[in-house]
């Protein structure tokens, strides 16, 4: 039998502290191995230990305890060998690039770095370049690229020398749907093509689904580590979903009993982790007088797994509750009349048409630079529409920002809070602009777990913790109306789904509107409805349910592809379906007459040699549908 090859990366017993960090380390004991052609993804909330694991890798931070070596070189007394090997990227949309530089300049200047000859950099260039599809781009400085546009720069800069060693800190964050896919099929191909091994951390729990194998990370140590699949299996709740009217009065039901251990609302659905008789729950529902449209016993996914590790060492979710929110009776709360924006001759924003009743929870989605972030500020009176017309709880929106502040809190994508102030100044500067007394600002300081912290500079805050915070300065004023631009872009499950409990209870509880827009296609199913932008249209609104059943009846049911050796199926696959998409441990495609396909499918592998195929429908994600119509063409809505 022949030896089993060394690994790429090795991790024996590493640690790290940090002089602020008394009461734990950054990172204690960790060890896990990462084999050639390999993707490991580290999991893990705000603060768990991935940077900083990266970075010693990287030989940005010296370990002070165990051992780390890439390809058998010491991270400590061959780092700059190491270095040589690897291509690190940065957490932060595109971090490690220079915005005064175009494109091509950004890409030259790694190239100076790595001191690559000329052939091979020629090649290297516009291999990336037509995968990452940004050779139009090459003379637009890197400061006007998008999100997407920019993680693509960042990851040609990380890859020009081609390294057999990638380590990528959330590479995807804050990057919209098409371009995460863009970014993990050009993953792929390096791992596939070139055997590179592959070190990323991310937020993103359908990502970690991508990984041949994780590590989940909780407080500086691994406690879960292997296939996505075998870490799904070390959950130990049971869950259910169900669809119940009153939605509100059933959830407060549901907290108040002792075997239902979390709760988290999805749009028209209610998430439920217990520990008894289902039926138990299902009764006292009833007893109420609940109407239970649909009740079903749910398997546990990544995030669950995630949840449960974290659960038993979280403190209690935070209560959050405006108790006279300032506003008018007018049932629409916002109201866009074909709303146009335009820069120079650049249109960012056109003919808008929505309205949005009051208490609605709106998701506002679109790929990077489609116009959601001009489409808010417009509303916010931060822009002045170039025509069309927008009205805030009954009332115009003519620019003016001073006129009608009081009717609407905002949370801006890039700047809500003074970094360099502490948490309680800047709750103090947002009392004094909006006359609120500060002793009303402390008691919700106190209800959102903030008040331990009222001392600690908002930079020096883990981003869950600071988003909250960002929160409770846009909302202490009571609007009746929120605009939330990507709020939650890098915050862990845990501390997204707090920030959810937070935005559920102010719509449901205080009657506020809330408009928010996210990435993360996962957050949309908290929405009551969503607008997809593309391009600066609003091409498609409806309910969540309503927008995947939708994109089914245009381009089919989803199919699911599984078998051991997926690396072969792929090649046969992609072949015949070069829309189809590899999936973590499956390939996905879409399938207007899926018994055909199977069929098809079943034949053309088995043909191939293809052996212990598994080929079924599966849901459509909310990743699945948006890529399905922001690359149509019609605005449709339903």
């Amino acid at each position: 039998m022949d030896p089993e090859p060394q690994p790429v990366i090795d991790i024996r017993r590493l640690s790290r502290a940090y002089g602020w960090l008394t009461h734990m380390d950054a990172v204690r004991d960790v060890s896990f191995t990462v084999k050639r052609g390999e993707i490991f993804g580290l999991i893990g909330p705000d603060g768990a230990g991935k940077t900083s694991i990266m970075q010693m890798l990287a030989g940005v931070l010296t370990p002070q305890g165990g051992s780390a070596s890439v390809d058998g070189l010491s991270v400590v007394r061959d780092s700059e060998r190491v270095k040589e090997r690897v291509g690190y990227m940065p957490q932060g949309l595109g971090s490690n690039l220079y915005d005064s530089l175009t494109v091509e300049e950004n890409i030259e200047f790694f190239r100076d770095l790595r001191r690559l000859p000329p052939e091979v950099y020629q090649r290297n260039r516009a291999e990336l370049l037509a995968a990452t599809r940004l050779e139009p781009f090459l003379d637009r400085r890197a400061a006007n690229l998008s999100g997407g546009m920019r993680q693509k720069l960042a990851l040609i800069c990380t890859l020009i020398h081609l390294p057999d060693v990638l380590l990528l800190d959330e590479p995807t964050t804050g990057v919209d749907p098409i371009s995460r896919q863009d970014f993990w099929q050009i993953i792929r191909r390096v791992v596939e093509e070139r055997q590179a091994t592959v070190l990323l951390s991310t937020s993103y729990m359908d990502e970690a689904e991508r990984c041949h194998r994780i590590g989940l990370l909780h407080a500086g140590a691994i406690v879960a580590e292997g296939t996505p699949q075998t870490v799904r299996e070390k959950a130990t709740g049971r869950y259910a979903t169900m669809t119940v009217e009153p939605q509100w009065q059933a959830l407060e039901i549901l907290r108040r009993r002792p075997d239902v251990v979390a709760t988290e609302v999805f749009g028209e659905e209610i998430h439920v982790q217990f520990t008894g008789e289902l039926r138990a729950i299902e009764s006292e529902l009833t007893g109420h007088r609940i109407a239970i449209r649909q009740l079903a016993v749910q398997e546990p996914d990544l995030e669950d797994v995630f949840l449960e590790v974290l659960r038993e060492t979280q403190p209690a979710q935070p209560q959050f509750h405006l108790n006279s929110p300032n506003g008018s009776s007018s049932p629409i709360a916002i109201e866009c009349a074909d709303v146009t924006r335009r820069f120079d001759s650049f249109t960012a924003v056109a003919d808008v048409n929505l309205q949005v009743p009051r208490g609605e929870i709106f998701g506002l989605l679109g790929p990077n630079g489609a116009g959601k972030t001009t489409l808010i500020k417009m509303m916010c009176g931060l822009l002045q529409p170039s025509a069309g017309r927008i009205a805030i709880a009954g009332v115009g929106v003519d620019g003016r920002v001073k006129q009608g502040r009081t009717r609407v809190g905002y949370m801006s994508q890039r700047f809500s809070l003074y970094r360099d102030l502490s948490v309680r100044q800047n709750l103090q500067l947002y009392a004094d602009l909006y006359d609120v007394e500060m002793r009303v600002c402390l008691d919700m300081m106190a209800r959102l777990g903030l008040e331990p912290y009222a001392s600690r500079l908002a930079s020096d805050l883990p981003i869950g913790l600071r988003q909250r915070l960002s929160l409770l300065c846009a909302v202490l004023h009571g609007p009746p109306i929120v605009f939330l631009d990507e709020p939650t872009s890098g915050v862990d499950p845990h501390a997204r789904r707090i920030f959810w409990e937070l935005i559920y209870s102010l719509s449901r509880e205080s009657g506020v509107t809330v408009l928010i827009s996210t990435h993360y296609m996962d957050e949309a199913a908290h929405c009551d409805r969503l607008g997809l932008m593309g391009q600066g249209r609003l091409i498609a609104v409806g309910s969540p349910g309503e927008l995947k059943a939708m994109s089914e009846r245009r381009s089919g049911q989803l199919l699911a592809i599984r078998t051991p050796a997926l690396r072969a199926a792929q090649d046969v696959v992609l072949a015949r379906y070069p829309e189809a998409v590899v999936y973590g441990d499956s390939i996905h495609m879409r399938s207007a007459d899926p018994d055909v396909d199977r069929l098809a499918l079943s034949e053309l592998l088995t043909r191939a040699g293809v052996g212990g195929i598994r080929i079924e429908a599966i849901p459509l994600s909310m990743d699945e549908t948006f890529i399905d119509f922001i690359r149509s063409e019609e605005p449709v809505h339903v």
